[in-house]
């Protein structure tokens, strides 16, 4: 049965997923790639990302695998694909991540512009979207085959799907570092009254591990 999956997603001490001021120098805003030390350490960071052996194993490495283990397709809001805001001025971007993306699996792009199809390396096509949330999670559903979708955010996306009553389960990150400004994940959300409850929680060095359900 294929479940709505958040996985990996990390926020700081004082709850913010991105710092502010995200441009193509700041991707993740100012400070955000303070965010991921927990991460890009791991044995599975870097052969997901890099193709590299090596790297660190132990609770974040589990972690990071296991927010790769299932997964049939991506959903991912605009700002996760790319810096450029508005009507697209033309094709030459395909994503940070550059021919062969980690996602290796059909990926879809919540965007109000139209855009084709992009087929890149290693199994990763990206779908853009324009019809909003339901289409793009109707889409992804089909392309997993049964297998999970995993929604990979930012916040405003993953904070959409939550009101919607859409995700299953979330594993967030809480990394020891303060941004003071940015893109809070909870902002306005009752995770208790939409049904969330802990159903994990782990400590490590670099991060707290936190995996939310829905009851």
């Amino acid at each position: 049965m294929t479940r709505v999956r958040v996985n990996g997603f990390t926020i700081s001490l004082d709850g913010y997923g991105a710092g502010p001021n995200q441009d193509i120098d700041n991707p993740i805003g100012l400070g955000g790639t303070e965010l991921h030390q927990w991460l890009v350490s791991t044995r599975t960071f870097r052969e997901s990302h890099f193709g590299a052996e090596g790297g660190s194993t132990g609770i974040d490495d589990d972690f990071a695998a296991r927010s790769f283990e299932n997964v049939g397709a991506w959903i991912l809001g605009r700002n996760m694909f790319g810096p450029i805001r508005g009507p697209w001025p033309d094709l030459d971007w395909k994503g940070w991540w550059g021919e062969n993306p980690p996602y290796h699996v059909p990926t879809f792009i919540l965007t109000h512009y139209e855009r084709p199809s992009i087929e890149m390396e290693g199994g990763t096509t990206f779908h853009f979207v324009t019809g909003g949330i339901h289409e793009a999670l109707e889409r992804a559903r089909d392309a997993a085959n049964g297998m999970d979708v995993r929604i990979g955010g930012g916040a405003n996306t993953i904070q959409q799907y939550l009101r919607a009553g859409l995700i299953d389960e979330m594993h967030i990150a809480i990394s020891p570092v303060l941004l003071g400004a940015g893109e809070r994940l909870f902002e306005g959300l009752d995770m208790r009254a939409l049904g969330y409850e802990c159903a994990q929680f782990v400590a490590t060095e670099k991060a707290n591990h936190v995996v939310l359900r829905r009851q």
